[in-house]
């Protein structure tokens, strides 16, 4: 009788300024995005980015963005595996895109503050196929509840903007 396998989820520590949040990987479920995010991880991609976006009662952004707002040059897009059915339900982790491209995630991610069932894959069309969650987070997020509450503005060209940096200082992976 052989013994049942067990699946080794990849975990990684998202270090911030506002402190640690920890979150698994669904790659069983999603393989090209967590390979993908895991190499921006890996290149030490997301060290000193930015927290850019927060959208109280939606989102928080990060992943793309140096101080000042200065954009990070990635790789190529990745197809966009929403139709797994992994649901952007509070405190899970998803890959951020064009509205107008299914198909344009790099770097960028968010977390979910809130069920974002509009953001769910419907359909394989250009306005149904969603946005990819790819894992959640397991602890800190009374983390991500900061975050989420701090004060916003327009920068520029962007909207919902810190008004102080929240860094990510540092995301490596646990396992």
């Amino acid at each position: 009788m052989s013994s049942p396998t067990i699946i080794d989820i990849p975990k990684v520590a998202i270090a911030t300024t506002y402190g640690r949040i920890i979150v698994e990987l669904y790659s069983d479920r999603t393989p090209i995005t967590v390979a993908n995010f895991l190499e921006y991880v890996e290149d030490d991609f997301y060290d000193s980015t930015l927290f850019h976006r927060v959208i109280d009662n939606f989102i928080i952004q990060g992943g793309g963005f140096e101080t000042g707002m200065v954009q990070k040059t990635t790789r190529a897009p990745i197809r966009n595996e929403s139709a797994a059915g992994v649901r952007n339900e509070r405190g899970t982790i998803a890959m951020a895109r064009l509205p107008d491209n299914a198909h344009s995630a790099t770097s960028q991610f968010f977390i979910n503050t809130r069920n974002n069932e509009i953001l769910d894959y419907a359909s394989n069309t250009e306005h149904g196929i969603g946005y990819c969650a790819f894992g959640r987070v397991t602890d800190g997020m009374e983390i991500v509840e900061r975050i989420e509450g701090v004060a916003t503005s327009s920068r520029g060209d962007f909207q919902d903007v810190p008004l102080k940096d929240i860094v990510i200082e540092r995301i490596e992976k646990l396992n």
